[in-house]
C-alpha cells in the first residue's frame, strides 16, 4: 500500500549471537593448534536460583566455543576476606584468562570491593574502574558484555551508526553509562534519560535509536517513539498475570511495533548476546595476555 509503513524488523538476537559465538570458536580453535587454552574462572557466592542459571550457562557457552571453565562455588556465609583471598589466587594464575564474579552477592559482601580486586586484564564483565574509565576515554578496554552485545546489534541493524541521535534510557553502571559511551565512540548524539529526567518521553522521541534499560515493565510504548527508530531493549522483568507468569521488556513490544523500523524481542533479542561477548571478551583478554609475554 502506498504511503503504509513497511513492516518493523525483529532484531534477532539469537542469530547474532549465534554469528559471536562462531567467531570465537573459530579463533579459540586456532588457538588451541599453537597450543594455546583459554580459559575463564566462574566464581559463584550463594545459592540463588537465578544466578545458578546464569552460571550454567556461561559454563555451557564456555563449552561450546572452547573455553575452559572452572566453576568456584562458595557458600552464602563465607566473608569478604574468604573470596578477595580466592580472587587473588585466580589473578596470579596465568592459565587463568577471565575472571568472572557472579552478582548478585550477598548483601554483608562489599561488591564494589570485590569488583576492584579483578585484575584489570582479567576483567572480563568489564566493571574494573580502570576499564570503566578507560571506556569514557575511548581507549582498547574490556567492556561490559551487554552494552557491547547492543552496539553490535545496532551496527548489524543500520551500519554506520555517525550521526544517529540515540537516547538511553537508564544510568546505571552495568549497562546505561557504559551504553552511553560506546555510543558515542561510534559518533552518535547521546542523550541519557533517567528518573529525573524532564520529559522523559519527549527526550525520546527524538531518538534515531533508544536503547531501554531501566528495569520497569512495558514503560516505553509508542507515544515515547518516533517514527521508524531502532529499538533496543534490554530489560527483562517477569510479570505475574492470571497465577502465569511471562517475561516482557521496558518497551511495550506491541506498541512499539507501530513505529519501530527495528526491535528487540525479550526474549530472544539482547540476552543471548550478553553471554556471547562475554565469551568473546574472555578470547581478547586471552589474547592481550599472551601478547604481552611474547607467547602469541
Amino acid at each position: 500500500m502506498t504511503g503504509a509503513q513497511a513492516l518493523p524488523q525483529v532484531i534477532d538476537g539469537k542469530a547474532a549471537a549465534a554469528q559471536v559465538l562462531a567467531e570465537v570458536r573459530e579463533q579459540v580453535l586456532g588457538l588451541k593448534e599453537q597450543g594455546l587454552q583459554p580459559a575463564l574462572a566462574v566464581v559463584l557466592v550463594g545459592s540463588d536460583a537465578a544466578s545458578q542459571v546464569y552460571v550454567r550457562n556461561k559454563i555451557l557457552r564456555a563449552g561450546e566455543v572452547g573455553i575452559a571453565s572452572l566453576e568456584y562455588a562458595l557458600p552464602a556465609t563465607c566473608t569478604l576476606a574468604e573470596l578477595l583471598d580466592l580472587i587473588a589466587q585466580l589473578n596470579a594464575d596465568s592459565t587463568v584468562n577471565g575472571i568472572l564474579v557472579q552478582l548478585p552477592l550477598p548483601a554483608h559482601i562489599d561488591e564494589n570491593a570485590v569488583l576492584q580486586s579483578v585484575d584489570p586484564a582479567k576483567d572480563v564483565d568489564g566493571f574494573h574502574s580502570e576499564n570503566v574509565g578507560g571506556l569514557s576515554q575511548g581507549r582498547n578496554v574490556l567492556t561490559p558484555c551487554t552494552p557491547a552485545g547492543c552496539l553490535r546489534l545496532l551496527k548489524n541493524t543500520l551500519g554506520d551508526l555517525r550521526g544517529k541521535h540515540a537516547v538511553v534510557v537508564g544510568r546505571s553502571n552495568i549497562v546505561g553509562k557504559p551504553m552511553a559511551a560506546l555510543l558515542l565512540q561510534a559518533d552518535c548524539s547521546v542523550t541519557v534519560v533517567h528518573s529525573r529526567s524532564l520529559d522523559a518521553a519527549a527526550l525520546c522521541r527524538q531518538a534515531d535509536i533508544v536503547v531501554a534499560a531501566v528495569g520497569r515493565p512495558n514503560l516505553i510504548d509508542a507515544s515515547w517513539l518516533k517514527t521508524g527508530c531502532v529499538v533496543i531493549d534490554v530489560g527483562i522483568n517477569r510479570l505475574s498475570v492470571g497465577g502465569s507468569s511471562r517475561l516482557v521488556g521496558d518497551v511495550d513490544y506491541a506498541s512499539a511495533l507501530t513505529k519501530a523500523s527495528a526491535i528487540t524481542p525479550v526474549p530472544g533479542g539482547v540476552g543471548p548476546m550478553t553471554i556471547a561477548l562475554l565469551m568473546n571478551n574472555t578470547l581478547i583478554a586471552a589474547r592481550q595476555q599472551w601478547a604481552a609475554q611474547g607467547t602469541l
